[in-house]
């Protein structure tokens, strides 16, 4: 398919084929795709915990407020942000300055910008793990229905249950839950859109 055309065909899936799994390298392959997402200052501030096996799925059911999709997809990936940027940040950019993309200078103007705007400020932090996860999580389902798959974002889950179930720190932000199989009998076409006029201004 080409962008265009994996655009248009993506649309939430409630419904999905239970019967039908995805392996751990199937798994790791869209996480792969998902990591090319953009992120401000290619700091890279995200982490997905693959809810895979049929315990996990269990666990997640309550907190996901019984909506059975969880159990049925292959895959239900906590999608999360992370915060404290500044400190991971050096890292993070590391593999860019030593492959030359940028220069010594450039990575340690960049790493100083991240901790000047990050440091001190909660608020910059999580709404800038939120920008990254959701960025990420939108190139995940995109991957997922290029390759055939379908996909729904889900909000409706119990954020702090999650985390204390799974064990996140808490630098870790769960954003939203995305499932991710194969598409099951009682899926509804894709809901039509806005017209372009009404969401479009020129200035």
């Amino acid at each position: 398919m080409s962008v265009a055309a994996t655009i248009r065909a993506r649309a939430s899936s409630s419904s999905y084929d239970a019967t039908r799994t995805l392996s751990p390298a199937d798994i790791g392959a869209l996480v792969d795709l998902a990591t090319q997402a953009p992120s401000a200052f290619n700091m890279q501030n995200w982490k997905f915990i693959a809810v895979h096996s049929d315990e996990a799925k269990t666990r997640l059911l309550p907190l996901a407020y019984g909506q059975q999709k969880v159990i049925e997809a292959a895959v239900t990936f906590i999608i999360c942000g992370t915060l404290e940027q500044h400190l991971t940040m050096p890292a993070a950019l590391a593999p860019t300055r030593d492959a030359g993309i940028i220069d010594q200078a450039t990575y340690e103007g960049w790493v100083g910008a991240v901790n000047n705007m990050y440091g001190a400020n909660p608020v910059m932090q999580r709404d800038e793990a939120v920008r990254s996860a959701s960025l990420a999580a939108m190139t995940l389902m995109l991957a997922a229905q290029e390759q055939g798959l379908v996909s729904c974002p889900m909000i409706g889950f119990d954020a702090a249950g999650v985390a204390a179930t799974f064990g996140l720190p808490a630098t870790d932000v769960p954003v939203m839950l995305v499932t991710v199989g194969y598409s099951g009998p009682s899926n509804w076409p894709k809901k039509p859109r806005k017209a372009v006029a009404d969401v479009l201004a020129f200035v």
